[in-house]
Parts: C-alpha cells; sequence; structure tokens
C-alpha cells in the first residue's frame, strides 16, 4: 500500500488543492490501494481544510469509496428491482456457492469480495455486475460460474 501522506499529495496536486477535488482524491485513493483509511480521510481533512466527518459522510454515500479492505478482485452484483426480477438472488447464490463466501465477505486469501451496488447502470442487460472495472451483463448461473472460474486461475 502507498504511504497516504504521499498520495493525497500525488492527487492533490493533480486534483486541485479545494472542494471539488474531494471526489477525485478520494476515487484515486481507492483505485490505488482499494479502499479508504481513517489515516486518508485525515490526511485529505487536513490537506483539502474539509472535516473528517464530512469526508467519511461522503465515503459513506458512496458505494464505490470503501473504507473496509477489499479482496483484489471486488465483485458488485446489481441489486435494482430490475435485477431482483432478472434474477439476481441465483447469481449471488452462485458465487457465494463458488467462493465460499457471503455477500459482503472477503474469501480467506484476499482474492474476493463480494458486494452488492444499488445501480451500476445497465438496467436493460440485468442482471449484471461489476468485478473491479469490468462490467458483465445478461448473467445466468452457468455464465456466472464460467466468469468467476476465469478470475480463481488468475
Amino acid at each position: 500500500m502507498i504511504q497516504t501522506k504521499t498520495i493525497v499529495q500525488e492527487l492533490v496536486k493533480k486534483h486541485g488543492n479545494n472542494r471539488e477535488s474531494l471526489i477525485p482524491v478520494l476515487q484515486g485513493i481507492v483505485e490505488k490501494n482499494n479502499y479508504i483509511t481513517d489515516e486518508d480521510i485525515i490526511e485529505i481533512a487536513n490537506t483539502l481544510d474539509i472535516s473528517a466527518g464530512e469526508i467519511y459522510g461522503t465515503t459513506s454515500f458512496y458505494t464505490f469509496l470503501d473504507t473496509e479492505k477489499r479482496g483484489k478482485y471486488v465483485i458488485r452484483v446489481c441489486k435494482s428491482i430490475i435485477a431482483v426480477m432478472k434474477g439476481k438472488a441465483e447469481i449471488i447464490k452462485t458465487i457465494e456457492n463458488i467462493l465460499n463466501i457471503k455477500v459482503g465477505e472477503t474469501t480467506p486469501d484476499n482474492k474476493f469480495s463480494l458486494l452488492e451496488a444499488n445501480d451500476i447502470g445497465w438496467s436493460d442487460k440485468e442482471p449484471s455486475m461489476l468485478i473491479n472495472e469490468k462490467v458483465y451483463t445478461e448473467l445466468t448461473p452457468e455464465k456466472t460460474t464460467e466468469i468467476i472460474e476465469s478470475y480463481l486461475r488468475d
């Protein structure tokens, strides 16, 4: 993991030292370290002169600004009403069975985390999921199995 002060300084230099820089700075930390620590929040608060509480509020509002350590591959299954109607539960069950974890958990080897997201923007092709930044749509249990098994081989 890259040192907090260094990464925050790099991101502030890139995005600016103002309130509008908060989201890009937080996104940059997640991109580099996979999650935002309390130390990151304090460093950002000091650097951007924003309260730590406001930053924590921002991170807790946005699904993709993780404040917990996640696996190498973060699987986010869409939980929109359309996804539910089109079989999201079967997709979740398939992933849980393959990885032997439940939603909200990370595998013991820290390779996979399984989460649900309110909407990932593919309502016309549900059920869908993201694995890190890669989108998978029109999932079936069989297709999901193939996808997860390809990551297991990595």
